[in-house]
């Protein structure tokens, strides 16, 4: 039986007038993989709400949770709860993470319509994170995307470690391109290519995108970057010239990777939507609404807001009333 690669509503924009090259599709991690690393266990009502606030910027996807193990990532453990709970936004996708067969049945259970797997291309950070090699956790996915198929849910690939890894330095991107193939071949709509503790460099990051598309088309990548040492704007800006037009952030910069020491933030999306607005990008995202979210849950975890276009924006509409200059979708 051939592969049935499945795409969530919110995606069909490849396929619609949002196709056009200037528009930039914005995926929000921020409830999963920015609340995942937060030490104190934030209450339910504030991840529900957080994701309501979001449902109603012009997001297209916001990732709602990720349903794995509590022992080793315990932020996660209140995902049923989430995804049950908040109020979905039909023209949003809320997918969620799942490792094997019996999450994917309790994310199922819990009301997902959209489904994530994901890989690494560092065979190190592969046992660190999930416990076995690359190819054994490739195998482990054959039946969750068999199943998805059949109940026809999409299905979103996530790559971990494409330049770099914790544990073994610098990555070949011909591993990042293996991954990426058998997870498109299993029936992934779409990969995202994760640079999970921010080393890459918009050389690195280039040279890696160019290895990933001798095997891929344009269409089936999204760039996932972290700030860790300032670069996930640059590497953004690098991966749009590249012809990427997909691209993961999270609002107020929140969160890093459990299992990657020093991997402490997620590229911000008021951020990232100051990039494109400012370089000529769509979005449809408000920007404005993203930037006082972004204060907002900063507040609520008792932490500093990352975002320096959010705290620039909010500072300059609290002094002269708006900005100066045109940004995207109701900025002014």
């Amino acid at each position: 039986m051939p592969i049935k690669v499945l795409r969530p509503l919110s995606n069909l924009w490849h396929h619609s007038s949002f196709s056009s090259d200037k528009f930039v599709k914005i995926v929000e991690v921020g409830p999963r993989d920015g609340l995942q690393n937060e030490k104190t266990i934030i209450p339910l009502e504030v991840k529900v709400e957080l994701i309501n606030k979001l449902s109603s910027t012009g997001l297209l996807a916001i990732e709602a949770g990720s349903f794995v193990s509590p022992r080793l990532v315990p932020q996660m453990a209140d995902s049923e709860n989430v995804l049950k709970s908040i109020n979905k936004n039909p023209k949003v996708s809320y997918p969620v993470l799942v490792p094997n067969r019996k999450y994917f049945d309790r994310a199922v259970e819990a009301g997902a319509k959209e489904i994530a797997i994901f890989g690494s291309a560092s065979e190190a950070f592969s046992q660190k994170n999930i416990n076995c090699s690359i190819s054994e956790s490739l195998k482990r996915f054959e039946e969750v995307a068999r199943l998805a198929q059949e109940m026809n849910i999409p299905m979103r690939g996530y790559v971990s470690c494409v330049v770099g890894c914790p544990y073994e330095g610098k990555v070949d991107p011909k591993v990042a391109q293996y991954v990426s193939k058998v997870l498109v071949d299993m029936g992934c709509y779409e990969i995202s290519l994760g640079d999970t503790i921010g080393v890459g460099t918009p050389k690195s990051i280039t040279e890696m995108v160019n290895i990933v598309l001798k095997a891929l088309p344009i269409e089936k990548l999204a760039m996932h970057c972290h700030d860790t040492y300032g670069q996930a704007i640059a590497n953004i800006r690098a991966s749009l010239d590249c012809g990427i037009r997909v691209f993961d952030s999270s609002i107020s910069g929140l969160g890093g990777c459990p299992f990657a020491k020093g991997a402490t933030g997620n590229v911000a999306t008021e951020d990232v939507l100051y990039l494109l607005s400012r370089e000529g990008y769509t979005t449809d995202v408000d920007i404005m609404d993203t930037c006082r979210i972004g204060e907002w849950i900063s507040g609520k975890l008792g932490r500093q807001n990352h975002s320096r276009a959010g705290k620039a924006l909010l500072a300059k509409i609290k002094s002269s009333g708006a900005p100066s200059w045109p940004l995207d979708k109701g900025a002014i």
